[in-house]
């Protein structure tokens, strides 16, 4: 950035004084606060968030500085709660990633599963990737392929869980054409987030060894399990039994 661009001094000051500010107006919104979904916080709490992020890119620009706290920006905070108050029914809502990163793995334990049920309807669906998927996630609850997701070949991406209160429970069938279109994000009671990007105890430490690894792998093997093809070879044996926690 040019040194005209740079915000003054006073610019940054004016910054500072507004973040104080929307500090005290937020503080005397929470001890005002007529109950746990106030709007008033929320809209005391984006305004603070606000002032907040203004201070801290005007304080880098000019000084090359940041502050030492965080604070997540409107857009990342669910809007204020406007369901009932007390809700006869919920609705949980679950999304959960995954890459296919050993499709042969994959394969292998629906193989599996179809000869430990001793079905064959001549449909082969073991023998590919989405057939493989269909036969898995059949036999197994969600909950177990999360926690067991390495078997199966699997990489957890990003997971999410939303837990949404309603007036009356939904009619037998109401919904199953399209059981995401009506979410109302003011009815969501709570919600839980996994993601990589909250990790932070990755270090510099971590991401050298990550680098021995795969230079180790330019030696003809680059899968690392033994087969120069990068091929995944996987005996009967090398799979762990699939009823082990069940």
């Amino acid at each position: 950035m040019s040194d005209a661009a740079q915000p003054t001094a006073a610019e940054v000051r004016a910054a500072a004084e507004a973040v104080k500010t929307a500090l005290d107006r937020h503080l005397a919104a929470v001890e005002r606060r007529s109950g746990e979904d106030d709007p008033a916080v929320y809209e005391a709490f984006n305004e603070l968030a606000t002032a907040a992020e203004a201070y801290d890119e005007l304080l880098y620009d000019r000084y090359d500085e940041v502050t030492p706290f965080e604070i997540p920006g409107a857009e990342d905070a669910l809007p204020p709660y406007l369901g009932p108050e007390e809700p006869h029914a919920l609705s949980v809502l679950i999304r959960r990633d995954y890459a296919v990163v050993e499709p042969q793995r994959l394969l292998a334990q629906a193989r599996r599963v179809e000869a430990a049920d001793g079905e064959d309807d001549g449909t082969d669906a073991a023998e590919t990737v989405h057939g493989a998927l269909g036969v898995l996630f059949g036999e197994f609850e969600p909950d177990e392929i999360a926690s067991r997701h390495k078997e199966f070949g699997l990489d957890e991406g990003d997971s999410t869980l939303w837990v949404t209160a309603a007036d009356e429970r939904a009619e037998a069938g109401e919904w199953l054409e399209a059981p995401f279109d009506q979410v109302d994000p003011q009815r969501v009671v709570c919600r839980f987030d996994v993601s990589a990007v909250f990790d932070d105890d990755l270090d510099t430490d971590l991401d050298t060894d990550l680098d021995l690894d795969i230079g180790g792998d330019l030696d003809g093997d680059p899968d690392g399990d033994g087969s120069p093809d990068g091929e995944l070879d996987l005996d009967e044996e090398e799979l762990e039994p699939l009823d082990a926690d069940r």
